[in-house]
């Protein structure tokens, strides 16, 4: 039997001794970053839902049509809204009083429309007259007490309305002076990624980057006030804040008694309007400073987290004074 080279058995051995020790001399990856929950993570669904509909109004920015249209089977209900489209030709040689079909594509975190075509003209609406359209007369008991309330400006202070949050804990707008106060007002049915969620995925934005902004004040507090108080219940506001992880100690979730929800609402000039289950409403995102008046307004969906953070940390600073209510 022939032996095998020894010269080439002992430089084989070297070989492997040398991989084996570069091996355990190489240190193990690190485990991945989670993601952060702030950024604009990844779409997980998009849904796509045909519709006709009727412009009533274009927007001069070109991207946005008030369109009324029909009930959308297992997502909307007819109603008038507010949709963009991500390329201006879409609403290019269209006009208020157009028909339309158009496609609607829905993710988990924004909305809009494309294939836009117009499909005629939508008839002339004629006045009511007393015989043939007049409005139907409203039941007994359909009626709501209103309060008069004056529009609230910036530096007007603002007025100590009773709530109740999420946790069914007795609080008010008068608690919270000292701090810097955000409220924006939602309804937990509301099913267009770009109208209330977007609301919450910037709270929970701006909670987030608060609570590690380097020499950030402590003294915040985020309020999401629902409109919808028959539905949105405490323990309806709780389940549906679980997905935004709120801490209590810096957001809360709200209701209150229908008169004072549509004081607080139309003293902020927020419009809301019942359309079966749903409504069709504005957005307002308001600052309150550490003395109890208003600092801004924020009006619609297009103002960034950055934008409310920096509102806070001003308003923040603001000091504790007695002030006049107005409006109340």
């Amino acid at each position: 039997m022939k032996l095998p080279n020894l010269r080439h058995l002992a430089a084989a051995l070297l070989l492997a001794l040398a991989f084996t020790l570069a091996a355990c001399q190489q240190k193990p990856a690190p485990p991945a970053a989670p993601a952060d929950p702030t950024s604009a993570p990844a779409n997980t669904k998009t849904n796509f839902y045909f519709v006709k509909g009727v412009i009533k109004e274009l927007k001069p920015d070109g991207r946005t049509a008030i369109i009324e249209h029909e009930a959308i089977p297992n997502y909307m209900e007819a109603m008038t809204m507010p949709l963009r489209v991500k390329n201006t030709n879409e609403l290019a040689n269209l006009h208020a009083g157009d028909q339309i079909f158009f496609r609607m594509v829905v993710t988990d975190f924004e909305g809009w429309i494309d294939q836009v075509t117009k499909t005629g003209k939508a008839p002339p609406t004629t006045p009511a007259t007393a015989t043939t359209n007049a409005p139907e007369a409203k039941p007994k008991g359909a009626f709501r007490r209103v309060r008069d309330v004056l529009p609230l400006n910036i530096g007007d202070a603002v007025p100590d309305y009773p709530l109740t949050n999420h946790l069914g804990q007795a609080i008010s707008l008068g608690q919270f002076k000292g701090q810097a106060l955000a409220l924006t007002f939602i309804f937990t049915r509301c099913p267009f990624p770009e109208f209330c969620p977007r609301m919450g995925n910037n709270f929970q934005a701006t909670a987030k980057k608060l609570a590690t902004l380097p020499n950030a004040p402590t003294n915040w507090h985020l309020l999401s006030i629902t409109f919808d108080v028959e539905f949105d219940t405490p323990s309806v506001l709780k389940s549906y804040a679980a997905r935004y992880q709120p801490d209590p100690a810096h957001w809360s979730y709200a209701t209150g008694a229908q008169i004072e929800i549509d004081a607080l609402t139309e003293q902020f000039g927020l419009g809301f309007a019942r359309e079966g289950t749903i409504f069709n409403h504005n957005l307002r995102t308001v600052v309150i400073n550490a003395a109890g008046r208003v600092q801004s307004i924020l009006i619609g969906n297009e103002w960034k987290p950055e934008e409310l953070i920096a509102e806070l940390v001003k308003a923040a600073k603001a000091t504790p004074a007695a002030a006049e209510t107005k409006g109340k």
